[in-house]
């Protein structure tokens, strides 16, 4: 064997083992996605048949028709109430990360670092630990049982701050000393100059931002009270509680909840795989 038909022979052992360890670790990640959706178009007898059946004998979309037509579920309603907070929440936690950090990127203060640091810290300090102080100011704010009292509390992210500051730490300062020699203001320079360099960050931050607040379950739990402002999450526990013996409604509300984050990401994936490939650089 030449010395070119041995390398290309480990090259193909190579590319084989990299495409089976993804191949299985795809195969892990999609399994319970996939049978969760499988078991939405199963029949109530059939989910709970002993031993379990993963792919169904008479798929039915009955599951998903008593979902819709229940009058004492308004999933329109639950779509509108999850879609405002969502869209909301992303579009403010994009204006202030984006703003703060290119403050925290471009300028100098005193007290800079000390400021940023207990940004940072936040990162690390699980909601669960502010979740009782942060629930008694909206109680004193009265935005209890409120769309409010979901999007004011996020209206700052540690972590978004954090990930502009990077990005615009990499966006040379000629761009911005050229923009202050034209006669841009400070807001002009951030907003036409700063913000068009951000596409691929601010796309990702957005979409992480959505997803986690789509599928937000805690937090609304605990703030929403009444049936007519409860997001789309809180449904699950809904049709867990209600139809305990049904599983098979809950699988089929499962894919409800999931089948926007899915849309989402598939329309804007190339942004994330364009921000991660541009985070190592300068």
């Amino acid at each position: 064997m030449t010395t070119q038909s041995r390398t290309t022979y480990v090259h193909l052992i190579g590319a084989v083992l990299r495409y089976t360890v993804l191949g299985i670790g795809l195969s892990v990640t999609l399994l319970p996605f996939v049978y969760v959706l499988l078991s939405s178009l199963k029949t109530p007898s059939e989910i709970i048949h002993i031993p379990p059946t993963f792919f169904p004998k008479a798929p039915t979309w009955q599951n998903f028709t008593t979902i819709f037509g229940d009058p004492k579920v308004p999933l329109g309603l639950f779509f509108f109430n999850s879609s405002i907070v969502a869209v909301a929440r992303v579009g403010v936690t994009l204006f202030t990360s984006s703003l703060a950090g290119y403050i925290f990127a471009r300028y100098e203060f005193g007290g800079k670092g000390v400021m940023f640091a207990i940004i940072m810290a936040q990162i690390m300090i699980p909601f669960q630990m502010i979740m009782i102080p942060l629930y008694l100011i909206l109680v004193k704010l009265q935005l209890i049982d409120t769309l409010w009292g979901l999007i004011i509390p996020a209206m700052i992210d540690a972590f978004g701050i954090f990930m502009m500051r990077q990005f615009i730490e990499g966006i040379p300062r000629e761009l911005i000393d050229a923009g202050r020699i034209d006669g841009a203001s400070e807001f002009q320079i951030y907003w036409n100059l700063i913000l068009p360099q951000l596409s691929a960050p601010l796309a990702s931050l957005g979409i992480f931002t959505f997803m986690a607040t789509w599928n937000d379950y805690l937090w609304p739990l605990i703030v929403i009270t009444t049936h007519e402002r409860r997001t789309l999450p809180l449904l699950l526990t809904w049709y867990s509680n209600s139809h305990g013996s049904r599983p098979s409604l809950t699988m089929a509300a499962s894919v409800i909840v999931l089948l926007p984050i899915v849309l989402i990401y598939i329309l804007f994936q190339r942004q994330i795989v364009a921000n991660a490939a541009t985070s190592g650089f300068k």
